[in-house]
């Protein structure tokens, strides 16, 4: 028999069906059109290595984000899908990222990783980083790295020195999220929002400039082999924080997972 794991608020079988189907790279893109999935599953290095699918990783507390493959699980990303209500998007009024609390601090209380001594964006760099070197006599602030990154495939030799080439890109955006509710919600679930690991990922720099404050229905990353992937994960942040989302972007996240 099945067994079934509890994720979010959506029971995951798991069993033999998922072990066959871990080892078929089927697809669950889609373009932004909101076509068909496509057999695109170039995911480069970011689809490899210590890359976490978001279905195996609740908290967001392991790296990376690798593809969701399998109909197994693209039935249960659905699933997950979706459970998230809809609403229009609010107006940006009054939104101010210092509303979210100071950057990447320490002390935002309920997340993974919180108060441990060193700052969300060296915890996440930490975290999807590999080959890393620290400043010398820390073990938190990293100097340099390699990154797999999965909104693009591409393998990034990182330096501090160009610190902008890799980027922390908030998956639900906060400016989103202001309009979708964020605005009435109180300090402490802001500053949880802001520094939540589950709603953070170390990628390409001008991938994420060009995201901006976008829902998927306007963005989706590059890398069609993450896209479902990037849905789950929209998905399992707006669940956690009980938020809705655009009902174009909740199409557009179920069309590429296959639904």
């Amino acid at each position: 028999m099945a067994r079934y794991r509890r994720w979010g608020r959506v029971a995951r079988r798991t069993g033999p069906v998922v072990c066959a189907a871990v080892v078929l790279l089927a697809g669950c893109a889609g373009g932004r059109d909101g076509g068909s999935p496509a057999g695109d599953e170039s995911g480069g290095a970011a689809a490899g290595g210590r890359a976490a699918s978001p279905l195996d990783n609740p908290d967001g507390t392991k790296p990376g984000l690798a593809p969701v493959t399998g109909e197994t699980d693209r039935a249960a990303a659905r699933e997950l899908i979706e459970t998230v209500p809809t609403k229009g998007r609010g107006p940006k009024t009054g939104y101010d990222r210092e509303d979210f609390g100071y950057a990447w601090m320490d002390t935002a209380d309920g997340v993974p990783l919180a108060r441990n001594g060193c700052d969300t964006r060296n915890d996440l760099l930490r975290r999807d980083g590999q080959d890393l070197r620290f400043r010398s006599g820390s073990d938190c602030v990293v100097i340099a790295m390699t990154l797999a990154d999965p909104y693009t495939g591409k393998t990034i030799e990182w330096r501090k020195q160009q610190a902008a080439e890799v980027q922390i890109d908030h998956v639900v955006p906060l400016s989103y999220s202001w309009q979708m509710g964020a605005s009435r919600w109180s300090e402490d679930k802001r500053e949880q929002l802001a520094n939540d690991v589950l709603n953070l990922i170390p990628v390409d720099g001008p991938a994420n400039s060009a995201k901006g404050d976008s829902g998927p229905a306007a963005w989706l990353p590059p890398n069609r082999s993450v896209r479902c992937a990037y849905a789950v994960r929209f998905a399992q942040v707006a669940v956690k924080y009980e938020m809705p989302v655009t009902p174009d972007d909740k199409r557009m996240m179920l069309t590429q997972c296959g639904g």
